[in-house]
């Protein structure tokens, strides 16, 4: 828990420029702003938009933010040193640069000798003088300077007094951030906190003969400190303060990242769910809550806190990737609950079993209904969606006996909560029958020489008495189906008209049965505001498949049912 004395430390969201790195992910200009503007809701102080002049899109984005700046973020342009052999102010990638219009501008240069001799292709004097022209034209130019030391732990390794020539060539021309990167993955904790605690030392020690403060100490007001740290103008400049750059090759950024702090570190750079090139970069849906919640640190408030689950969710579906389930914090399975003994204790006491308060963090608790479960899973489960059951009564143990026959014959109520909820309302009687479908049936035509191929769905369905008789085609049978059944229903129920179905999964849980096997397939539908799942179990795909398409729409009836129900009741 952070007070109003805990250490402030900076965190610097990646995202938009590293994160995007990662394969498969593409964003739009309109992605950026979205999740640019979720990560300045959700307090983040540096946000990282791209690297202007690399592309029409960044050059565009930044000029949007130009019209229509962020609330309290500070958004910051990336590039790179000068070329060697020339200068800072005939460099025409600069000139992008302070177009883009940032108050804050991140520089990347070399810290290790290999890197300068064969990749840059130039002498080691020349990489110092491209570090210093670069920072000391922008800064002429009244931008404000973070130095990302590339490769610097490698370097460091590599050449120690070398890299550290850089991180002094960069604080000599006035960079107020130096940001020690471990661009290949590759560092330990243990090495990350003894070159971090070196580095602290050092420029400490340049500090102080200086003349200046030696901010990186910790001796620096707060409240100068806050001012200086956030871009706003103070009268004094203390001397750099040491930041953190991680990726996860060796699955340690995160670990990393933290022994920085702990080893003197006050700026933290990640991206939301660690995406990120190759293995991604330091995950700061893990790192904020782990540095907040257990380190004493302040980085955003309790209150921001509490979004970032959301703000997890909201950047994987901006970039249509799908959530990691069981990401630590965020992630759905994060505080779920599967075996018997283990929900019986945490519904006496959370901390048998939960390292947090899910809420902290905008997470729920969840009781994961599955074959293991016990009658203590099915009577918190139940309660977790309003249904009050009664252990003394036979409704609880028929559900936990359905629910664990079912399951033997191959559904799986774990991911599909939604099924598993009409399964309790049948067990007790009052589910609601919003339509019966009487039968369907699809027919595929298969055209030889054609990629695609067309589908034919007719359903019998009945509403309140009245069948209704509807056909429908698709791109596929399910598609088809689900498109009929829509257009027999909506008539009845407009609200269908708002769903979506957003996944479609196909399990084939007995393969060594080869075409006969029997399948499950479990659909995700939602409303634009809710996400549910059902299931279905066949040797027929059709047959799984319309189960559960079905109860994704009845389950979207009745959620609309009950909203409708509680307005009426708050009215």
């Amino acid at each position: 828990m952070t007070t109003n004395s805990s250490p402030q430390l900076w965190i610097y969201d990646t995202t938009l420029r590293d994160g995007t790195q990662r394969e498969g992910l593409s964003v739009s200009i309109e992605d950026k702003l979205r999740i640019a503007r979720r990560l300045d809701q959700l307090g983040i102080p540096f946000i990282e938009g791209g690297w202007p002049g690399a592309n029409p899109k960044d050059v565009q984005f930044f000029w949007q933010l130009q019209e229509d700046p962020l609330k309290q973020a500070e958004i910051v342009a990336f590039c790179s040193t000068r070329r060697p052999n020339s200068t800072a102010a005939t460099e025409p990638m600069l000139q992008d640069i302070l177009a883009a219009g940032t108050r804050w501008v991140t520089i990347f240069g070399k810290s290790w000798d290999l890197q300068v001799t064969t990749g840059l292709k130039t002498t080691l004097e020349e990489n110092l003088a491209m570090i210093r022209d670069t920072i000391e034209y922008l800064r002429s130019q009244g931008r404000r300077i973070i130095y990302d030391a590339e490769h610097w732990f490698d370097g460091y390794k590599h050449n120690r007094d070398y890299a550290l020539q850089t991180l002094e060539a960069a604080i000599a021309s006035g960079a107020e951030w130096l940001v020690l990167c471990d661009t290949n993955g590759g560092t330990l904790p243990h090495e990350i906190s003894q070159i971090v605690q070196d580095v602290v030392k050092v420029t400490g020690e340049w500090g102080m003969g200086h003349g200046g403060a030696s901010a990186l100490g910790g001796s620096a007001d707060l409240k100068q400190l806050a001012s200086w740290g956030m871009g706003k103008e103070s009268t004094q400049s203390p001397m750099p303060q040491i930041g953190i750059h991680t990726h996860n090759d060796s699955e340690m950024a995160v670990a990393n990242a933290i022994a920085a702090v702990m080893a003197g570190a006050k700026m933290v750079q990640g991206t939301i769910n660690g995406y990120g090139e190759r293995c991604g970069n330091a995950n700061l849906c893990s790192l904020i809550p782990n540095l907040q919640l257990k380190a004493g640190y302040s980085c955003i408030t309790e209150d921001q806190l509490t979004q970032l689950t959301e703000a997890s969710r909201f950047v994987s579906e901006v970039v249509n990737l799908a959530p990691d389930e069981h990401a630590p914090f965020v992630g759905r399975s994060a505080f779920a609950h599967k075996g018997g003994i283990h929900v019986s204790a945490v519904e006496r006491n959370p901390l048998t079993y939960e390292h947090i308060q899910p809420e902290q963090v905008g997470n729920r608790r969840r009781i994961v209904i599955s074959e293991q479960s016990g009658l203590s899973n099915v009577l918190a489960k139940a309660r977790s969606f309003g249904i009050e059951l009664d252990q003394q009564k036979a409704e609880a143990r028929e559900i936990l006996q359905r629910l664990k026959d079912l399951e033997s014959e191959g559904f799986q109520f774990e991911a599909a909560e939604a099924s598993f909820v009409l399964l309790m309302h049948e067990a007790l009687g009052d589910r609601r029958k919003f339509f019966e479908v009487k039968g369907f049936q699809v027919h595929c035509d298969l055209i030889e020489g054609k990629e695609t191929s067309n589908a034919l769905a007719t359903v019998k369905v009945a509403v309140d008495g009245k069948n209704i008789l509807e056909a429908a085609e698709g791109n596929g049978p399910v598609a088809a189906l689900d498109a009929a059944l829509r257009k027999a229903l909506v008539n009845f129920y407009p609200q269908i008209a708002t769903f979506d179905l957003t996944d479609y999964k196909v399990r084939i849980l007995n393969g060594h049965t080869g075409t006969a096997a029997k399948t499950r397939v479990l659909v995700e539908s939602g409303n634009g505001r809710q996400r549910w799942t059902t299931v279905g179990v066949s040797t027929n795909i059709l047959a799984a498949s319309y189960q559960a398409v079905v109860e994704g729409l009845e389950y979207g009836l009745l959620l609309h049912s009950q909203a409708e129900a509680a307005l009426k009741v708050s009215s």
